[in-house]
């Protein structure tokens, strides 16, 4: 069989997608956009991987898999990041404006 014989992993380009998405979304946008998609990367590449492990020799695109988790991994340490960032920022202007710093 030649690589054009292979098929494309069913969701496995989703899952890169998803990873990307998420990763962009987190930085430019929110970091619940990012969170979000990060959870539908992961689900994606386990769904991804279970079909190449049902069958690996019909299959091709196993790196789109393992890309995908490491990006959506990524995109949901950042949207914590971003999270535990946005609870202090906003716990310090409450503080301030509860010690009566801001009249």
């Amino acid at each position: 069989m030649n690589n054009s014989e292979y098929q494309l992993i069913p969701g496995s380009s989703n899952a890169l997608t998803f990873g990307i998405l998420s990763i962009v979304l987190t930085i430019f946008c929110c970091g619940p956009f990012g969170a979000i998609f990060s959870f539908l990367g992961l689900s994606n590449a386990n769904k991804a991987k279970r079909f190449y492990e049902e069958n690996p020799g019909n299959y091709r695109g196993f790196e789109n898999i393992s890309t995908g988790k490491i990006l959506s991994y990524i995109g949901l340490a950042l949207a914590l990041i971003y999270l535990v960032l946005g609870i202090i920022y906003f716990g310090l202007i409450i503080a301030f404006f509860a010690n009566g710093e801001f009249q």
